[in-house]
């Protein structure tokens, strides 16, 4: 219980860090370092380092002397001397404050530059460059973010509140079933029907997400150094997986039709894995051609390769109908069919729910199963279980065809926003448009302006791994109402015009 002399403030319980802190920091203390340096050296170093940030309330010196076995006038030599340098506030009646004396925890370019100081790897400072800072999820032009506006809160609320008031015991404990089993068989009357997807429910796999998939499967069916055929340009979170697992990428030139096999490397001819968004291909929106799915399967066969179809959006379509699955194309029966689709409800429904799959060919259910278990544990089968009965009542299929009808309208207004000079490519489906830009100069100067605007631009060049890359801008409008695509599109029309 708290002290009986000491009120209770706002940010008390944070206390308790920052005195467990100071207690590790006494127990490395050197034999010739007084009590109250270290406390103070230690406070001061958290200040100085951002870790406690101005206005952070500190304990104490009761409650530091107390929960650390310390005389009292111990504690206040130490907070007395960082009041004396400045470090501390003290608020009358409120008690002990960081002031704000300019210290900031390193974020950016100086993050990275400190992140690299501490001795990352090769591979590591490699995956940096795929892991650039968020620009934030809300407003016009943010790509791949669905209309979290429109979500259906209360009908979702509604099926978790039943599945967590009925849940079972065995939910509680670590999963080993691949996913909860009400899930799966969901997923596999999906995307049988929707996708000409060829599976059975035990076939498939829930994971934390696409990216959860990409990771489990560059580790169990490929070796550091081995090659992954990339899209170029291309998904940087599906490259970042595979360098996180050693892979070599190489990047296979994207044109009208889709990834062109033709226009592989030599040297990297016969790659282990090939990573393709063919329905809708990120970034550029186009769809892949029969006859390069044909090629691409029968490379696969030959070298003994595995082609990770990613389909991450393909239910949002608004002007023709899709190709059916590139995994549809194969034989369900073929234990070696070389597809391993993957799919995830972070564009259908919302990001953070973190559930995707991969629907596996049968000779790898179990092995993949068994090391998902070890590498991974298994995922939340209380919202799996609510997931499989808004799927089951039909919430899923109404919610996912009213947001097919929403990101039409939407890609129209900023369509109309942006006006009939821009040269858009895409759009046939997904939640994004591209703008072709004249020069890369063009796409630096229109990101800089739009920062000042408050306006997040996405440069189409930042999705390429080699030179040249196409000068342009990736426009996300699902995740903005009109009013904001308005407003953002009619800037960027001026500055186009300008």
């Amino acid at each position: 219980m708290p002290d009986s002399k000491e009120p209770v403030r706002r940010g008390a319980s944070t206390d308790t860090w920052i005195v467990d802190g100071l207690r590790l920091a006494l127990a490395r203390r050197e034999a010739d370092t007084t009590l109250a340096r270290c406390l103070y050296d230690a406070l001061r170093g958290w200040i100085q380092s951002g870790e406690l940030a101005a206005g952070r309330s500190l304990p104490s010196s009761r409650r530091i002397a107390r929960e650390l076995g310390i005389g009292r006038n111990t504690a206040l030599a130490a907070l007395d001397h960082l009041g004396a340098e400045g470090f501390v506030d003290t608020r009358p009646g409120a008690g002990l404050y960081v002031a704000d004396i300019g210290f900031r925890r390193p974020t950016g370019a100086a993050a990275d530059r400190t992140s690299r100081s501490v001795g990352l790897s090769r591979r590591g400072q490699t995956l940096l460059a795929y892991s650039r800072g968020g620009q934030g999820n809300r407003g016009a032009f943010v790509p791949g973010v669905p209309a979290l506006d429109a979500f259906p809160w209360a009908a979702w609320q509604r099926v978790l509140r039943r599945h967590r008031t009925r849940q079972r015991g065995r939910w509680l404990d670590y999963g080993a079933e691949g996913g909860h089993p009400a899930l799966k068989a969901a997923i596999a009357d999906y995307v049988t029907i929707a996708r000409n997807v060829r599976c059975r429910a035990d076939q498939i796999l829930i994971t934390h997400g696409a990216q959860h998939a990409f990771d489990l499967i560059a580790r169990m069916l490929s070796d550091p150094g081995d090659t992954v055929w990339v899209e170029e340009p291309g998904y940087a979170g599906a490259r970042a997986a595979f360098t996180a697992a050693g892979l070599s990428l190489a990047p296979v030139t994207v044109d009208a039709h889709g990834l062109d096999p033709a226009a592989a490397k030599p040297e990297s001819a016969r790659p282990k894995l090939i990573h393709l968004t063919p329905s809708n291909q990120f970034p550029m929106g186009v769809t892949l051609t029969m006859s390069r799915r044909q090629a691409l399967l029968d490379l696969a066969r030959r070298h003994g390769a595995w082609i990770i179809e990613d389909d991450y959006d393909s239910e949002f379509r608004y002007s023709s109908a899709p190709l059916s699955s590139l995994q549809g194309l194969t034989d369900a029966g073929d234990g070696g069919a070389p597809v391993l689709y993957v799919g995830t409800f972070s564009k259908t429904l919302y990001p953070g729910l973190r559930l995707g799959y991969v629907v596996l060919p049968p000779s790898l259910v179990a092995p993949m199963r068994r090391a998902n278990v070890r590498q991974f544990r298994e995922g939340d089968y209380i919202v799996q279980a609510a997931l499989a009965a808004f799927m089951h009542e039909g919430s899923y299929a109404k919610h996912v065809a009213r947001m097919r009808r929403l990101y039409r309208q939407r890609q129209a207004r900023l369509r109309e926003a942006l006006g009939p000079a821009a040269e858009l490519m895409g759009g046939d489906a997904g939640l994004h448009v591209v703008l072709r830009l004249a020069s890369q100069d063009a796409e630096r100067r229109l990101i800089e302006a739009a920062a000042t605007q408050g306006i997040a631009l996405v440069p189409l060049s930042g999705y390429y791994a080699e030179a040249p890359a196409m000068p342009g801008l990736v426009l996300g409008y699902a995740n903005a109402d009109e009013t904001e695509i308005d407003r953002a599109g009619c800037w960027l029309r001026r500055e186009l015009m300008g």
